[in-house]
């Protein structure tokens, strides 16, 4: 791999992670969880219903979610992980720890002083 297919490599896996919500949706849904909408809409203060269909449907066209639509009266609809999706579980694992380390003097969105 070269740095410039490296970049685009990221570029790429970022484009389809992107958006205020979607990382917040996969941690709700690893580890096989399979969740209604109104759990996901429940399970994160601050979302609306909107922006998360939009985000789902992002996340369903690029095959990190699978939504579920059982044929009953009212509709039930279900949303779970892909085994692709899934798959990124040990990559957000390692983020989290790498974010840990942070040292606490720093603030989150400012360059270290010098």
């Amino acid at each position: 791999m070269t740095p410039a297919s490296a970049a685009d490599g990221v570029e790429a896996a970022l484009k389809i992670l992107e958006g205020r919500w979607k990382l917040v949706i996969l941690f709700h849904l690893f580890g096989g969880q399979v969740k209604r909408f109104s759990e996901l809409e429940r399970a994160i203060p601050g979302v609306t219903q909107k922006m998360l269909a939009q985000q789902l449907r992002q996340l369903e066209v690029d095959g990190v979610v699978q939504r579920i639509v059982h044929p009953q009266v009212p509709p039930k609809v279900e949303y779970r992980l892909t085994d692709w999706g899934q798959a990124l579980c040990p990559a957000l694992d390692a983020l989290l720890k790498w974010a840990a380390l942070r040292p606490s003097s720093e603030p989150v969105g400012e360059p270290p002083e010098t």
